[in-house]
């Protein structure tokens, strides 16, 4: 019989004020009796919404039902039939907006915890049941992936499944893009995130780190190298900027610069890295997304006083998960609402000392269907801080753009890509993920990662988009159907 509980099973986590002082991950994961026990509140429904509200569309009541039957390993092979990774899907996947959201259990009472139970298959498998996948059989035909992101990780991992040749060019030093360098050790751990690639790199997926495309070699050139297809997974790491005075002054960062310092070089450790980034007493993030929460966060564990996060809108208005938003007010971030920074006031000597701002009201809704802020004149006041980061957005760097004729882009830097295939304008060339649509979620560039490899596959070998694929992925084999 299901579990007919109102509620989810809690989350074991930190306390508040315990883990606002360091970078370990705040939650630790289900038990397996808690497991077991919150996925008895599945009811298995025939029509199955939640895998409709999955962007890789991964399997949900079967794995559930496998981790009812105490059979993790089983759930964990039904998960990644479809989604390569799990361990990290479970934990930064905004779940409530997605599969969560359409589970049958949130109409009277909280939907099924699938993303907690996601984790818990994957983080049970990495310690009970070590796998080293077979690399397919080669059919010797190269394919070149830019980015070793969310989206190319995909990309890159069902192609090669397929026995096709791939390699990621990734620009940092160390793979995983965002994975490494955007999301805090305390909410997506850098060793889980490496084991995640681990298992690619044992299916014949070629990571090249310090490689610049754009710089290094043009799409061109890697096309005339031998790459019959090219996957652009490159993000978007072009920060966008507030344009009011003072922003150029010491103690102003913006929030890609910030957690790349903290989180891929290690900041937080400093002097044993040799890394530093400065907290300040007094801290001011702007912006309400996920990224704000990730910044404003990291400044409280780096030792600041005060944190503040500067959003223009209400709360409702936040596009942050409300979990993000949860923790952040438990760990004694103090939010200024309908607050818009006009000028950042610094000393003599060139250093942050106030933001000055303006109060707002909310209008009419704007084009994204938020109400739209209206300034209040005569409402000015400062706010007293010594660091400002700015996390209001970023777009894609136009390195690639402007190094590639034919490939057709949108006014705001995003490439034009197919949304059924994720083609460009360039013959054997597609895109997907921030890339195309500026910063969104780990799990929506998983989702145009699979998309792009299976029209790769149907190009390279002459099928149409809509034909049958005659190849099913399972793990890492392909078995044909």
């Amino acid at each position: 019989m299901p579990n007919m509980t109102l509620k989810k099973i809690p989350m074991p986590e930190q306390e508040p004020d315990v883990r606002n002082k360091n970078f370990q991950e705040v939650t630790y994961g289900y038990t397996p009796e808690m497991a077991i026990e919150e996925a008895q509140r599945c009811l298995n429904c025939k029509n199955k919404p939640c895998v409709a509200g999955c962007p890789v569309n991964v399997r949900i009541p079967e794995f559930l039902q496998k981790v009812v039957a105490g059979d993790f390993a089983g759930a964990y092979d039904i998960i990644t039939s479809t989604n390569s990774l799990p361990a990290i899907c479970g934990r930064v996947c905004p779940q409530e907006t997605q599969c969560e959201q359409r589970c049958v259990r949130a109409i009277k009472g909280e939907p099924v915890a699938i993303g907690r139970l996601e984790r818990f298959v994957a983080d049970w498998t990495m310690a009970n049941r070590p796998l080293k996948a077979e690399k397919p059989a080669s059919n010797h035909r190269k394919i070149a992936v830019i980015g070793s992101g969310p989206a190319g990780l995909t990309c890159a991992g069902d192609l090669a499944k397929l026995g096709y040749e791939v390699t990621v060019f990734e620009a940092f030093h160390v793979p995983g893009g965002v994975l490494m360098y955007g999301i805090p050790e305390f909410r997506l751990p850098k060793a889980l995130v490496q084991k995640e690639i681990s298992k690619l790199r044992d299916i014949g997926v070629d990571i090249r780190t310090n490689m610049v495309i754009g710089k290094v070699y043009s799409l061109d050139e890697l096309m005339a190298e031998g790459y019959e297809a090219i996957f652009i997974g490159s993000g978007a790491g072009l920060p966008s900027f507030l344009k009011i005075p003072g922003e150029n002054l010491n103690g102003v960062y913006s929030a890609n610069e910030y957690l790349t310092r903290i989180n891929l070089m290690k900041a937080y450790k400093f002097p044993e890295t040799d890394t530093p980034v400065f907290a300040g007493r007094h801290v001011a993030v702007v912006g309400g997304g996920n990224v704000a929460m990730d910044a404003a966060r990291s400044a409280l564990r780096l030792g600041a006083e005060k944190v503040y996060i500067v959003y223009r809108r209400s709360e409702s208005e936040m596009p942050a998960r409300i979990e993000e938003i949860h923790h952040a007010r438990e760990e004694g971030l103090e939010f200024r609402l309908l607050t818009d920074p006009i000028r950042i006031i610094g000393t003599d000597d060139g250093w942050v000392q106030g933001l000055e701002c303006l109060e707002m009201e909310l209008g009419e809704p704007d084009a994204s269907g938020r109400r739209r802020p209206v300034k209040k004149p005569g409402t000015e006041f400062v706010l007293d801080v010594e660091t400002v980061v700015i996390a209001i957005g970023n777009s894609p760097n136009p390195l690639i753009k402007n190094t590639t004729p034919g490939l057709e882009t949108q006014k705001w830097g995003g490439i034009v890509a197919e949304e059924e295939t994720m083609a460009t304008s360039k013959p054997g060339v597609y895109a997907g993920g921030d890339a195309v649509t500026g910063a969104a979620t780990v799990i929506l560039a998983m989702g145009a990662g699979k998309k792009a490899a299976k029209a790769i596959d149907d190009y390279l070998n002459g099928r149409t988009a809509d034909e049958e694929n005659p190849a099913c992925i399972v793990g890492s084999e392909v078995k044909e159907i």
